[in-house]
């Protein structure tokens, strides 16, 4: 996992695609912005583990870390 500190109003990009914008930090929350193409799926995790619940895919938090892992993989794959 690559761990990073941005300020408000900074950014990092993933890949050439998704950008993730700090847009303002309020006591200990922090509002993120990302801009994705609307072919890459954006969830909170607690909202992506329920879609595949109802799926039946029983999907854990580890393997939700896995596969978001995998894709930022990819991603940078794609992009080299």
């Amino acid at each position: 996992m690559l761990v990073l500190t941005r300020k408000s109003n900074q950014s990092i990009m993933i890949g050439d695609d998704v950008e993730v914008s700090v847009l303002s930090v309020m006591g200990d929350k922090v509002r993120i912005g990302i801009q994705a193409p609307q072919a890459v799926p954006v969830f909170r995790t607690e909202i992506y583990l329920e879609i595949h619940r109802k799926d039946g895919e029983g999907a854990s938090e580890k393997d939700v870390r896995g596969e978001v892992s995998d894709a930022l993989g990819e991603l940078g794959d794609s992009n080299s």
